[in-house]
């Protein structure tokens, strides 16, 4: 009987995503860890790789399909011992495409395939029963006894002599799988496949509908204007992913914001005294305004572990380290990849590591783990000339950075008036976890560090 190859989880918050590029035709052998197919996400894409070994049957799903759900099947994988079947009715549900509409192809859909309301109510619940969770392969064994397991698994446990109930599968909805079989046999832990992903994070807040939100609905913009007066685009992926957040985040986060000035004259001549230096060819590095920033506030985390936290609804996440996200830019929207311990990383270091990762996120190559979770984040708009400006809390974050342009400004000190490179500031407080006092100590250390940054070495 043939296995169902299901559209994967690649990141805690994936609820869907685009078969951007099958690596496989029907017919190939597959074996387990090959790559199968690129999916795209609203932020990266990733390779999908083959959790069993056998051959493809069936691809039910086209290059440049959208919108796929996961744990949608996307194609049949049978087994050695398998024999080719036909797919059940819920394999065969139409995919959205872009660009497409009616049938599979994109072309409408020829008179014999329409069905009236009763063909479509009977097809619906043959897809219910075939979707049903207890819908499993039967291989003789009663309700109670039956196992889900691949078939390389089973030949592979009953030529070692192992019992299967013993075995916990780490595949698709628990299903046993050759790694579990061999791990089982060895005593080590099972690598889990792409599909074995964890429950969704803290930061899957669910958006509310209008009305939860204490708001009425909005009414369509499109209602005010003459068709012939725009042009319509349609939201993808990631525009989709960052309105869901940001408005969830906005409503749901009771925000608050602290700003401040900071004079950064030492800083710039720091820079520029180290940027000279900076050696020719390898090793060469040019240092960033920026790069003192996420050094300046992974060090002030340390000072205040209050503002290093995460909210849930049983507890605060006190976090060990600072793992810094830095808001990149992009064409197609916003990604903020993540500095994991960047207290224990020197300026070069850091900014070495910031411009990779936003290299690779121009492309859409990063991995989830690179910009979900992080314990703070820092948006700047100084190199646009934006002078100050307040940045929207990114959770499971408790606080972000919004860091306006250096300028000079003319101000009073010791009872005279003088020029300075000052820096605005805000920051965005998630209230639930930082009062406000608490804040404003984490930017007094802060300011220090940027005022004087020799004391980033103390």
């Amino acid at each position: 009987m043939s296995t169902q190859i299901l559209m994967p989880a690649l990141s805690p918050t994936m609820e869907e995503g685009k078969l951007a590029r099958w690596l496989v035709k029907e017919g190939d052998q597959v074996r387990s860890g090959d790559v199968l197919a690129e999916i795209e996400t609203d932020k990266a894409t990733m390779e999908y790789e083959a959790v069993d070994e056998g051959r493809i049957e069936k691809l039910l799903v086209p290059e440049g399909a959208e919108g796929i759900k996961v744990n949608q099947p996307i194609a049949l994988l049978l087994g050695e011992d398998d024999e080719a079947s036909a797919p059940p009715a819920a394999q065969q549900a139409p995919v959205a495409k872009a660009g497409g509409g009616g049938s599979r192809n994109g072309g409408p859909r020829p008179p014999d395939a329409q069905h009236s309301g009763d063909d479509i109510a009977s097809a619906m619940s043959s897809i219910r029963e075939a979707l049903a969770p207890h819908a499993l392969p039967d291989r003789g064994e009663s309700e109670d006894e039956r196992i889900f397991a691949s078939p390389l698994a089973r030949r592979l446990a009953q030529n070692k002599g192992i019992e299967l109930r013993a075995i916990k599968g780490s595949g698709p909805r628990g299903r046993i799988v050759k790694a579990d079989v061999e791990a089982a046999r060895t005593g080590a832990p099972p690598l889990k496949p792409a599909e074995a992903v964890p429950a969704k994070s803290v930061a899957d807040t669910p958006v509310p509908p209008a009305a939860a939100a204490g708001m009425a609905p909005l009414a369509d913009a499109r209602l005010f204007y003459k068709a012939e007066d725009f042009d319509e685009i349609p939201h993808d992926a990631m525009r989709k992913s960052i309105a869901r957040r940001l408005l969830s985040a906005k409503t749901l986060v009771p925000h608050y914001y602290l700003t401040v000035d900071c004079r950064i004259d030492e800083l710039l001549a720091a820079r520029a005294r180290l940027n000279a230096a900076s050696p020719k060819g390898e090793g060469s590095y040019k240092l960033s305004v920026n790069d003192f920033i996420v050094k300046a506030s992974a060090l002030a985390l340390l000072r205040v572990p209050e503002v290093n936290a995460s909210w849930t609804d049983t507890a605060m996440l006190r976090h060990h380290h600072a793992d810094v996200g830095v808001a990149v830019a992009l064409d197609f929207g916003l990604i903020t990849p993540i500095v994991f311990r960047a207290e224990e990383k020197g300026l070069v270091a850091i900014s070495n590591e910031v411009k990779e990762l936003a290299g690779r996120a121009r492309t859409k190559k990063l991995k989830p783990r690179e910009y979900e979770g992080g314990s703070f984040a820092i948006s700047n708009l100084g190199m646009f000339g934006i002078r100050e400006f307040t940045a929207i809390i990114n959770p499971p974050h408790a606080a972000i950075l919004a860091v306006g342009a250096g300028e000079e400004r003319a101000i009073a000190r010791n009872g005279k008036v003088e020029t300075a490179s000052v820096m605005t500031v805000t920051m965005s407080c998630d209230h639930r976890v930082i009062d406000g006092a608490t804040g404003a100590r984490f930017l007094g250390f802060f300011r220090q560090y940027v005022e004087d940054p020799a004391a980033m070495l103390l």
